[in-house]
């Protein structure tokens, strides 16, 4: 796994509560796998809140891309500006 800044680790750790952002997401902008992920909140996170978010995400088919019922589009906040790549854009 490489390297991360706090800036990266908090944007994962953000990405990976969100219901409707996949793995495949945090795998495209950070080159980190579903395990990797796994692994970083283990150690970032407190037991009790990676416990927490273990049970939230076990089994949520909006974390997996091809177990998704829905195909067109994705929901985006009408205040989130674009995010490319890692390059988040501030208000």
């Amino acid at each position: 796994m490489k390297e991360l800044n706090y800036i990266e680790i908090d944007r994962i750790i953000e990405m990976a509560w969100e219901d409707r952002t996949t793995f495949d997401a945090i795998l495209f902008q950070f080159n980190l796998k579903e395990q990797d992920v796994i692994d970083l909140m283990r150690r970032e996170m407190k037991p009790s809140s990676f416990k927490m978010w273990r049970k939230r995400v076990s089994g949520r088919k909006t974390k997996h891309a091809k177990l998704r019922e829905f195909t067109d589009g994705r929901f985006k906040c009408s205040r989130q500006k674009s995010i490319s790549n890692n390059s988040i854009s501030k208000r």
